[in-house]
């Protein structure tokens, strides 16, 4: 089970290089909030890599795409004599014991 954030060591470093103007910006932005650089830069940067993550593991389908996707899930055809194979072949790879 994962800890609460407060509890969980931070002692991995992250380091990069920026320019002055990048600096003074993100050290502005974190002086409005009332935050460190540090706090401002992780949570900045954890939010962008979550939206990153979701951009590439969520679908957003139209209502047509949907309708065209959902009908290949629901009248799939019946499976041809390579799928076949390659099931048995899966089957015994699982029986196997191998990962």
């Amino acid at each position: 089970m994962a800890l609460p954030t407060a509890v969980r060591r931070r002692d991995q470093r992250l380091e990069a290089r920026i320019t002055p103007d990048q600096k003074e910006l993100i050290e502005r932005a974190a002086c409005v909030q009332g935050r460190t650089v540090t706090d401002f830069v992780v949570s900045a940067l954890q939010e962008a890599a979550k939206q990153a993550i979701a951009d590439h593991t969520v679908w957003k389908l139209t209502q047509e795409q949907q309708k065209v996707f959902i009908g290949a899930l629901t009248d799939a055809p019946a499976p041809n004599k390579k799928l076949q194979k390659a099931y048995k072949r899966f089957r015994k790879y699982k029986a196997s014991g191998r990962r």
